[in-house]
């Protein structure tokens, strides 16, 4: 059983070899790219191990069983052990995104109802910094406009990781938390008390590690410059900063004034819109392999509505995973993980369903 396990035992040796060369480490990109695959193996492996051990004691206690009472008794214990170490062994297999290790940008977007929905999505903000700082991630914010009365209209956000460990990394988290997050509650602007219903929208994007990983031909860019301006049109400085980079063969536009030098609001724009391309070439790579499984809870599109948070009944609702849980409040505090979770497992099942019998 778990034969396969096999060659990745193989694989992490020859990792192991190769961190010890000082000559890996000098090139970083390389080295972060074969530190995150033995990190991951490393979890295989230690879980492969347990596995093993449980079914070699299991195995034994079969054998002397007819000749010690003490070790029939320890079967069924052994049985149940293995039941659930396999299962572990099993999910650690399902072939991971190759993204998961990654850094994120994170953009909020302002959706339907007015300032209302500006509020929701500062609340959001506010929930994923809080998420954000319980793992001890940092956080950088790229862009931003904000609204009246303390929203945000746009804000693109940078999320950074402190493990090479693919099960630990933003992405893995993150990615799910892109679409339509509504809200009900009574908005600070209602005189009446009448709940409304509006929404934000969220997109997440794996960081690109290197400049070079996604090739942006010049031919192919289009820049506008533009004087930046605050709430109301209201101009901000008095010389062209502000940076609109549009990248023709897909459409893909990016616009950013929140730098005082339009050379630094270059290379914030083309930041964002290399994780932006990262991601629309790894969304066709994942359609093409799997004809966008029907399971998927992963999307692109801000138009699918995938959370809602209901204040009255402090309430949270998953409508991808059917998760629910009457702590909203803890949730907007930073408390997202049991619904990332379940996120996570819903993803799991589907690739497991895919991957059948490991053995």
């Amino acid at each position: 059983m778990f034969e396969s396990v096999l060659t990745l035992l193989a694989e992490h040796d020859d990792l192991q070899s190769q961190l010890a060369d000082p000559e890996l480490h000098a090139n970083p990109a390389r080295s972060k790219k074969v530190n995150r695959r033995y990190a991951e193996l490393s979890r295989i492996i230690a879980a492969y191990h347990e596995w093993k051990e449980v079914d070699d004691n299991l195995e034994a206690a079969r054998e002397l069983a007819d000749e010690d009472a003490a070790f029939a008794e320890e079967i069924p214990d052994l049985v149940e052990q293995l039941v659930v170490t396999a299962e572990k062994l099993r999910r650690l297999l399902i072939p991971r995104d190759e993204l998961d290790a990654r850094d994120v940008i994170m953009e909020i977007k302002m959706g339907e109802g007015g300032a209302e929905s500006a509020l929701f999505a500062a609340d959001l903000l506010r929930m994923y910094l809080h998420y954000a700082e319980s793992n001890r991630w940092k956080t950088e914010i790229i862009e931003q406009t904000s609204s009246d009365l303390g929203g945000i209209k746009d804000i693109q956000l940078a999320i950074k990781g402190n493990s090479s460990d693919p099960a630990e990394g933003v992405w893995a988290h993150l990615k799910y938390e892109g679409g339509v997050h509504r809200v009900q509650r009574v908005p600070a602007t209602e005189s009446q008390g009448r709940i409304h219903t509006s929404a934000a929208g969220v997109l997440v994007f794996p960081e690109v590690d290197e400049p070079e990983e996604v090739e942006l031909h010049p031919n192919d860019l289009k820049i506008d410059v533009y004087r930046s301006s605050g709430p109301g049109g209201q101009s901000v400085n008095t010389t062209d900063s502000a940076v609109r980079i549009t990248h023709l063969p897909t459409g893909i536009v990016v616009a950013m004034q929140n730098e005082k030098s339009q050379l630094q609001n270059k290379e914030a724009g083309m930041r964002v819109l290399r994780a932006r391309v990262l991601a629309r070439q790894q969304e066709e790579i994942d359609a093409a392999a799997s004809l966008v499984r029907k399971g998927q809870i992963r999307t692109m599109d801000r138009s699918e509505r995938i959370r809602t948070y209901n204040f009255p009944e402090n309430r949270i609702a998953d409508h991808r995973t059917g998760y629910k849980a009457y702590n909203l409040d803890a949730v907007m505090n930073g408390a997202l993980g049991p619904v990332i979770d379940s996120c996570i497992h819903a993803d799991e099942e589907t690739r497991l369903a895919e991957l059948g019998d490991p053995e």
